[in-house]
């Protein structure tokens, strides 16, 4: 267990007068994807791996009706108190969804919707971050020196490992089990989180982030297939030289997803996906449908329409899809430095075809480009803001470093960047007798 998170969770506690001795603690992870970004909505395979940047909960029944929460990450929204039930039904106003309550609510009010509580226990409870600020599950640099107040509200925002966190909790306090998923289906826990985002808290995710966290293992990448809905593991770069990955924080606040460029393309291939299911193009409403040979088809029926703008975001699909069992393959076999390749090209797809990343992410991206034993680069996440993803040579990861620091402030000085080597980690720990 991580000392400086039980010292945040103490005092956190000792400051809203919560008793947690005793407590469970629950630690989720961050994610790094390394394949297919923005691939969850639109069909295809996913890669990826969860990393040691966490949200932790320590929590304990209080004997009433009662659930009283506390966030370090956002000091200004104080103790949360609410009686399970009692919260505003969605959608939320402007001032509701500003609030890190939302959350909370928005578990509380996906398992009673889903018959799932059973009974109503209350308890107390502390949360805890240091994720950074977009791009690892929506990627902390600064919890504890310049900048800590920005970051650590930025780091409780990582909602996938929040809500994965909170269902967990929810569900062992009031001693609710939920059934192993059936052949072909997802952990319950996923599929509930999901829904919390999008039904609840109003944003159009995907199933990615919460995927990779829940069902990360150490030292392996998780690999999901869709369409079999199979959950797989693969080793990472066995026998090949130390590398390591690495986020590159451009120290912008990402605006959430409902808010951002992700929901304007999401919408898009959501709307080509049923135009070109609903002529035939395709046998599922999923762009991932479209394979290499029906492009040139679609593309010249397609070329002077309103779709036409479509055409580039189902481009950057079909080269991602081409490129990921190559990538898988790289990986079993330990070839890092193609991988980083693939990983670097995908950038360029997401950048000029998806047309998703922005300036500051770029710039990361072109400072690690400079780097001697920089593998691959690309921007991370839902896009627009946050932190680009770097696979590095394990001897290059101070340079990478030393390089960031000196150009990146010429380039954008209103923000504080950061650079975070990352470990591979398992998604999900409960830790007891520690608080």
């Amino acid at each position: 267990m991580d000392p400086t998170a039980l010292q945040h969770l103490r005092t956190l506690a000792a400051q809203h007068a919560l008793d947690i001795a005793g407590a469970k603690i629950r630690r989720t992870s961050s994610r790094f994807c390394l394949g297919v970004e923005h691939g969850d909505y639109n069909g295809t395979n996913l890669f990826g791996v969860g990393t040691d940047r966490y949200i932790w909960v320590a929590y304990k029944p209080n004997n009433t009706n009662t659930i009283r929460l506390a966030s370090g990450n956002f000091p200004d929204d104080g103790l949360i108190t609410f009686a399970s039930g009692s919260y505003p039904t969605p959608p939320l106003t402007e001032e509701q969804s500003k609030s890190w309550a939302r959350f909370p609510h928005g578990v509380d009010f996906v398992l009673r919707s889903e018959g799932l509580l059973q009974q109503s226990v209350g308890f107390d409870a502390v949360v805890w971050g240091n994720i950074p600020g977009g791009g690892m599950s929506r990627f902390l640099s600064r919890v504890d020196g310049v900048g800590a107040g920005r970051d650590q509200r930025r780091a409780a925002r990582r909602s996938a490992s929040l809500c994965l966190n909170l269902i967990a909790t929810w569900l062992d306090v009031n001693e609710a089990t939920l059934p192993p998923p059936a052949p072909g289906s997802l952990a319950r826990e996923v599929e509930l989180a999901v829904r919390v985002e999008n039904a609840y808290v109003g944003s159009p995710c995907g199933n990615l982030d919460q995927i990779m966290i829940w069902h990360a293992r150490e030292n392996a990448g998780t690999l999901y297939e869709p369409e079999a809905k199979k959950i797989s593991y693969v080793p990472l770069g066995a026998g090949a030289p130390d590398f390591a990955f690495v986020a590159l924080d451009t120290g912008t606040d990402r605006p959430g997803l409902e808010k951002s460029t992700y929901k304007v393309r999401r919408e898009e291939c959501d709307d080509f996906a049923e135009e070109l299911f609903a002529k035939s193009f395709i046998n599922r409403p999923v762009l991932a449908d479209v394979s290499i040979k029906d492009y040139g088809k679609i593309e010249r029926a397609y070329a002077d329409t309103m779709w036409s703008p479509h055409l580039n975001r189902l481009a950057y699909l079909i080269n991602a899809q081409m490129s990921f069992e190559t990538m898988i393959a790289a990986w079993r076999r330990g070839d890092v430095e193609e991988v980083g390749a693939l990983f670097r090209n995908d950038g360029r797809g997401l950048r000029d075809d998806y047309c998703i990343s922005g300036p500051e992410l770029e710039t990361m991206c072109d400072i690690a480009r400079t780097v001697d034993g920089v593998y691959g680069e690309r921007m991370l996440g839902g896009g627009d803001k946050g932190a680009a993803g770097a696979i590095v040579r394990a001897d290059a990861v101070e340079a990478l470093k030393a390089a960031v620091a000196r150009a990146y402030p010429l380039a954008h000085p209103l923000y504080e960047c950061a650079v975070h080597e990352v470990r591979v980690t398992t998604g999900v720990a409960t830790f007891e007798g520690e608080l």
